[in-house]
């Protein structure tokens, strides 16, 4: 009976209320989600944010990272937009999991900066794969996207999986005291696309 059952369903949140898609990853047994609102399609591309899952700064409110803000200004931002979508995928700690993710954190507080905390462990500085992104986006029929992003191995893997990224969109939130190394690291040793103003 529960195989007859679409896992798709409203979603009401503070920004406004969402479908809800989920869509299992047999490779690695995870559960990944899309958040829609509104059609996916239209003339412009559809405003997307592709967010990997951090529960410390998504749950938790750790001020670690940028990443809980992020995920609340790209719900914002698809809210104001009036329609777009959100993929939350199951790849913590930039893919290496929580347990190692946690171990990384002490090696930064022991001084390492968040990118050879990683390779200090024997990880790679970013593991995340985005062929499960492209997958979803397929079945939701999305094939070109603004992207809500600073990333751009994100938009390369993206695009090596068929999807037009017509442009990219800033998403700068968070940035306070507590992860200003972590987030100059980004710029400095990962080429992620901030603004050096946004971080004074």
């Amino acid at each position: 009976m529960t195989d007859d059952v679409p896992s798709i369903a409203k979603l009401p949140t503070k920004w406004g209320q969402f479908d809800i898609h989920v869509y299992h990853e047999e490779e690695t047994g995870l559960d990944h989600v899309a958040l829609m609102l509104g059609s996916m399609v239209g003339p412009d591309p559809v405003l997307m944010r592709v967010h990997s899952e951090c529960l410390t700064g998504d749950a938790f409110s750790s001020l670690r990272c940028d990443c809980g803000p992020q995920l609340d200004a790209a719900m914002k931002a698809i809210v104001d937009n009036g329609w777009g979508c959100l993929l939350y995928l199951r790849q913590e700690g930039r893919g290496i999991g929580l347990h190692a993710k946690i171990q990384a954190y002490h090696l930064q507080d022991q001084g390492a900066d968040t990118l050879d905390a990683n390779l200090l462990l024997g990880h790679p500085a970013d593991g995340r794969d985005y062929q499960i992104a492209a997958t979803m986006l397929n079945d939701l029929g999305i094939k070109e996207v603004a992207l809500l992003t600073n990333n751009p191995d994100k938009v390369n893997q993206l695009e090596q999986h068929g999807i037009v990224v017509a442009k990219t969109v800033p998403l700068v939130a968070g940035v306070g005291q507590d992860n200003l190394q972590y987030l100059q690291t980004k710029v400095e040793r990962m080429g992620h696309t901030i603004d050096s103003n946004e971080l004074e």
